[in-house]
């Protein structure tokens, strides 16, 4: 390896997925010369591994589910899907792995792009690794921005090197669907998948080690949703944990606590993730390698002035819009210092991440969609709230039975009985993924019940069920 130069920058960004590059979009709107390092594809996990490409897979899934709701079109559609098309269509929206209008967007930003692999060598210090094994060195007068998200974690099973199983990565990637898929795990990676396989012509095992689905979610989410996969074929197993697992000729066999073995062509392991700080050089800053990085609500690293660790990585939120949000935050932040402003600490304020406590929206794309944002009822008895949760079934609202025949839906709304404010708001159901954002106006805005009651839902629509809820609130 060759130290070819040595560039200094007012900020330097390591990880070029959607929150490094927003982190280096703002610092670089404010003026500040900026460097984004990034060993892969610019865009990161979410543009070619994950958000964009399981979506992809998704929505052909979900637009037959709806259509087969309607008289007049359910018979159009009974058919299987075109599992080639659908893969095409994914494809496009991943550029096919290449990030050519990515890198051209960052160079339109006045960004510079570095690409290779980007290491901390001590305080406001990085050196970048290039593909030929050149080393440069990239000073940072201000700030260091860590963005590099995470990675999928992996039991420690025994034949599990040899098996070569799925991550996400290789379930939103792969080329055609296996005749058999075992998906271990029972969160958002795993109901997606099954889902998405299941349709695409996959006999799919849905192995959980919990009791149910979607466990940070309302119970009621993770219901509905494993009855759905139940009855689209998905074999669901909860309770149950992998003890074992190996391939032979071609065949994935696992063993289950319950002593069944189970037979696939592959196996998705979608068991959590692990922060990717392991390569980082953070031994250099004090810090220990593989760990989250503990942030305030600037997102500065706890213990530093010029260290701000953004995204996944911090283990806050693991959502890519959340991310993108504290990348907003964290550059107003790194902007701010480096030009001597104030960077007050009140919450909701311009430098201050705050709905990460409090108002996280997440949708999950199954079929129903499960979508949540705030508290669950649960964690906010947790927190000490007094609260009282409502509930209303989607069958109450005119929209619902238009949208598809025997539509299924609930809806919960959990009330802080101090403050009269929503604490969260959970809804399950084809198509709720876009009520979301009403319920986090609602949550973020710490809207009073009272005034809600002015906010007149459009007959007929989905979103009727939040005068059901108000009703519920107000009757009872």
């Amino acid at each position: 390896m060759t130290d070819t130069e040595s560039i200094a920058y007012d900020v330097v960004v390591i990880g070029g997925g959607p929150v490094g590059e927003n982190v280096a979009d703002r610092t670089r709107a404010a003026g500040l010369t900026t460097a984004l390092v990034e060993s892969e594809l610019l865009g990161g996990e979410c543009s070619y591994w994950a958000c964009m490409p399981s979506k992809a897979l998704l929505r052909p899934v979900i637009a037959q589910a709806d259509a087969r709701r309607l008289p007049g079109l359910a018979q159009a559609v009974q058919g299987p899907l075109d599992a080639p098309a659908v893969l095409a269509r994914r494809d496009e929206y991943t550029s096919h792995w290449k990030d050519d209008g990515q890198v051209g967007w960052l160079n339109g930003t006045g960004t510079d792009f570095h690409r290779g692999h980007g290491r901390l060598a001590g305080s406001r210090t990085v050196t970048v690794t290039a593909p030929d094994g050149t080393v440069t060195t990239l000073t940072a007068r201000h700030a260091v921005a860590v963005c590099t998200g995470t990675r999928a974690q992996l039991p420690d099973l025994p034949g599990l090197a040899d098996v070569k199983p799925w991550t996400s990565r290789e379930a939103t990637s792969a080329q055609s669907a296996p005749g058999r898929l075992i998906v271990v795990g029972g969160g958002v990676v795993a109901t997606e998948m099954a889902t998405a396989w299941q349709a695409l012509g996959s006999r799919v095992t849905l192995l959980v080690r919990g009791k149910g689905l979607l466990n940070r979610m309302e119970p009621f989410a993770g219901e509905l949703v494993a009855e759905a996969l139940t009855e689209s074929g998905v074999d669901v197993r909860t309770g149950t944990s992998v003890e074992s697992v190996g391939r032979a000729d071609g065949t994935v066999v696992a063993v289950t606590s319950a002593g069944d073995r189970i037979e696939a062509d592959e196996i998705l392991f979608a068991t959590g993730r692990v922060p990717h700080t392991d390569d980082l050089g953070l031994e250099t800053v004090g810090l220990e390698p593989g760990s989250w990085l503990d942030v305030d609500d600037s997102l500065r690293v706890t213990g530093t002035d010029w260290l701000y660790g953004v995204g996944d990585v911090n283990h806050r939120a693991l959502l890519t819009h959340q991310g993108k949000y504290q990348a907003r935050i964290a550059g107003a932040a790194i902007a701010a210092r480096a030009t001597g402003g104030a960077v007050p600490e009140e919450p909701w304020g311009a430098h201050a991440a705050t709905a990460d406590h409090h108002a996280v929206p997440q949708v999950v794309f199954t079929d129903p969609e499960a979508a949540a944002v705030g508290l669950s009822l649960a964690e906010a008895e947790q927190a000490g709230h007094r609260v009282r949760a409502v509930d209303a079934e989607f069958s109450s609202v005119a929209g619902a039975g238009l949208y598809g025949d025997g539509y299924r839906g609930r809806a919960r709304m959990v009330v802080d009985l101090e403050d009269e404010i929503l604490r969260g708001v959970t809804f399950v159901g084809p198509g709720v993924g876009e009520l979301i954002h009403s319920a986090t106006i609602a949550v973020a805005g710490r809207v009073p019940v009272d005034r809600l009651w002015h906010a007149v839902p459009s007959y007929p629509t989905l979103s009727e069920v939040w005068l059901r809820l108000l009703e519920a609130y107000r009757d009872n």
